[in-house]
């Protein structure tokens, strides 16, 4: 048995800063340290930063008054800044600046009068917190079925997308919703997140090469379960998995050759402690895609100043 692991994967620039923002907030203030969900959809990365003094909390009514808090990388409503600020509470925002920009095209548009068709997953935190920009002016379009369902009778209309879903997640309901409606605007293309889509393609890259894929990652994150499903349509056998203690013996009894992959909130060691699993069941040889680094960083968030809301950043 082989294996062949898909590069690029794992950490995404977005993911890779907003752990850092719960690392360096821990070490200049010192513990506890309040996180609003977790930081990313990743159940090791939480831990880690939970054992380290991060206290993660589904709302600000669990953070005590004078304390300091960070936002994830999804993105936040509105109205959750502003109980921030009634509240006088310290916060770090760590939302990813794919999504900042995501959030500010919304309040453009809104100004313009357009109505926003967002094409997304409900109950996604990135979800909540985009439609929460302009809620009233916002419709939510999950599927073909809802674009072929949709009512829509306004002059202006733009089309925005989660942006960790790829140009494959939403090219059918875009094109169904320009069928329908051939005056939607539409943004650039970088909205969709780099990341989603090259995790994709590697997968897309190594699919008649394997004959099982081992996606690393949590069951909430949906960029991972996508990478599943894209390796699936190929006919390939696929399983996400937090870890190695996730394995199932039967799933790899018979194999020729395992591909491995992460997605983008997955750490990088996480994938090792796989691999070396699979050594220990007889992978006697192991490759990596060629392929070129990501290169993408972006830079940490200002440690004090007034957001826009007027909240304090500490």
């Amino acid at each position: 048995m082989e294996a062949l692991i898909a590069k690029p994967r794992g950490f995404c620039a977005g993911v890779d800063r907003a752990i850092r923002v719960v690392e360096v907030a821990l070490e200049q203030y010192g513990q506890p340290i309040y996180v609003r969900n977790e930081i990313v959809h990743n159940k090791h990365v939480v831990q880690r930063l939970r054992a380290a003094g991060a206290v993660f909390v589904r709302e600000l009514d669990e953070v005590p008054d004078d304390s300091i808090v960070i936002f994830s990388a999804h993105g936040t409503p509105p109205w959750v800044y502003a109980e921030a600020e009634r509240r006088k509470l310290r916060v770090i925002d760590a939302t990813c600046p794919l999504v900042t920009k995501v959030h500010r095209e919304v309040h453009r548009y809104v100004k313009r009068g357009c109505r926003i068709l967002f094409i997304g997953h409900a109950g996604h935190e990135e979800v909540i917190g985009t439609m929460g920009q302009a809620a009233d002016a916002t419709t939510l379009i999950e599927s073909v079925a809802d674009a072929e369902a949709l009512e829509f009778n306004e002059e202006q209309g733009v089309i925005l997308t989660q942006t960790t879903l790829s140009q494959d997640d939403t090219q059918e309901i875009v094109a169904t919703l320009l069928r329908r409606f051939p005056h939607l605007e539409m943004p650039g293309s970088d909205d969709i997140c780099y990341a989603t889509q090259n995790r994709q393609n590697a997968v897309k890259a190594i699919a008649g090469d394997i004959d099982l894929l081992l996606v690393v990652g949590s069951q909430n994150s949906s960029n991972s379960r996508r990478l599943t499903e894209v390796a699936r349509a190929r006919g390939v056998d696929s399983y996400l998995i937090d870890g190695p203690e996730d394995i199932e013996a039967e799933w790899i009894a018979g194999r020729r050759r395992v591909g491995i992959t992460s997605g983008a909130s997955a750490p990088e060691d996480l994938v090792r402690s796989v691999l070396s699993y699979l050594r220990e069941r007889g992978v006697s040889a192991t490759s990596e895609m060629d392929a070129d680094d990501e290169n993408v960083t972006f830079k940490m968030p200002p440690m004090t100043q007034l957001t826009k809301s007027g909240i304090t950043v500490v």
